[in-house]
């Protein structure tokens, strides 16, 4: 049984090669690779941060909407944890 999930992932685009949407789509592309179902891709763009992140000082937020299975939320977070790009991730049902 599959649900609607909304992620916020906010990537980390210092010193990144090619565009910003190359990188929006990779991630979309690792979702789908553990079965998500994309449904819309919000890109709320470049916020900065209250305080400086792991040497960061903003980050590109993107909203992902989707439709996956529920056991493949851990997968989803375990497959970006791994990206150096993807700097934090939230999942919540919708």
């Amino acid at each position: 049984m599959s649900r609607k999930y909304e992620g916020l992932i906010v990537l980390n685009t210092k010193g990144i090669d090619g565009s910003i949407d190359d990188l929006v789509s990779s991630v979309g592309k690792e979702l789908e690779a553990e079965g998500a179902k994309l449904e819309e891709v919000q890109q709320i763009g470049r916020r900065k941060f209250a305080y400086n992140a792991r040497h960061l000082e903003s980050g590109h937020y993107v909203n992902y909407l989707f439709e996956a299975d529920p056991n493949a939320i851990q997968k989803i977070q375990a497959r970006l944890k791994l990206n150096d790009k993807v700097h934090l991730q939230h999942y919540q049902v919708r």
